[in-house]
């Protein structure tokens, strides 16, 4: 089939690296215009641009998607599908239009759970068991198309953002790959999205990292759901001042807090700082006070002296 792939994340690589050496044929790949980055603000080309080029596909990176000088592009191309992933604008009717056959979206978990910008940092924080990348139907809505097929993926024990995020975009060629096929041979269903199921999971900030040290359960699943962004992070009070601690990895602990209030330091040991959760508790095992390295908290622990009796809070942080 002739498809333009429309993609800005590096979630799109495997499934642009599967279609580059597929009997299918992109006539163009679509993404976000370059942006400044680092010290000297010099453009750098994200993975999927860098890709496209190697392989003498034509890029088009409009600043937005509905300009009509875009969207005429786009119908010169005349593709049968389009395909959508991380792309990271809305489309309107005129780009929905333009495909003869299809215009797919993959999306990374299981609709209607987790519409939205963050559904994978989503699945994790609220604990699920399963995750997934549905191949639905494009709709004017945000993520509200009807699914064509969904190819699930087990959520790991000690899963964070990053590792379900690869381990998506691995499972994504085979789900477009599956949904290719059906079309092909005009077998492709529509299942509408219930919508009283329906979840939204929003763009992440960096504020979103902060860690609430409501219960170990709910520390934990923020700290692998943060990492490695936004980062999960907390406040602590040092002789310099506050200052902010990011936490990439806890474990969760039998101890209970004995009535401490949350974030409370409630002993400093060699296996790491044991903080009140709750009723119970979290050892940290792994910071980065800022300005600093990354660390285990025992070589942590060796440069920074932390007592018990110390809350650990984000409120003042700058």
């Amino acid at each position: 089939m002739r498809l333009v792939f429309a993609c800005s994340g590096d979630i799109g690589v495997p499934t642009l690296k599967w279609l580059l050496g597929s009997r299918h044929h992109v006539a163009a790949v679509v993404t976000q215009p370059d942006k400044p980055v680092g010290r000297h603000q010099e453009l750098q080309f994200s993975e999927i641009k860098k890709l496209a080029l190697a392989a003498g596909i034509p890029v088009m990176q409009p600043n937005r998607i509905r300009e009509p000088d875009a969207v005429q592009q786009l119908v010169g191309l005349a593709p049968q599908v389009l395909v959508v992933i991380a792309y990271g604008q809305i489309l309107p009717r005129a780009v929905l239009d333009v495909p003869s056959v299809a215009c797919l979206n993959l999306h990374a978990s299981l609709l209607p759970k987790y519409r939205g910008a963050a559904p994978i940092q989503a699945a994790i924080e609220s604990g699920d068991s399963l995750s997934g990348m549905a191949v639905m139907y494009m709709a004017e809505g945000l993520d509200t198309g009807d699914v064509l097929l969904e190819e699930t993926l087990p959520i790991r024990r000690r899963e964070t953002g990053g590792s379900l995020h690869d381990r998506l975009a691995d499972l994504a060629p085979c789900a477009l790959e599956r949904a290719l096929d059906l079309l092909e041979a005009g077998s492709a269903t529509r299942v509408p999205q219930n919508e009283a199921m329906a979840s939204y999971a929003g763009k992440l900030s960096r504020e979103n990292g902060l860690i609430e040290w409501t219960s170990p359960e709910a520390v934990d699943r923020r700290v692998r759901a943060m990492n490695p962004w936004p980062g999960a992070y907390t406040g602590i009070p040092l002789a310099a001042g506050l200052r902010k601690l990011k936490v990439f990895s806890v474990i969760q602990s039998r101890t209970t807090s004995a009535g401490a209030g949350e974030g409370t330091v409630l002993a400093v040991e060699k296996r790491g700082i044991l903080v009140a959760a709750g009723t119970g508790s979290v050892w940290l095992t792994e910071v980065q006070l800022e300005g600093k390295r990354r660390l285990r908290t025992t070589e942590f622990l060796r440069g920074t002296t932390v007592v018990a009796g110390t809350v650990l809070a984000g409120a003042g942080l700058p």
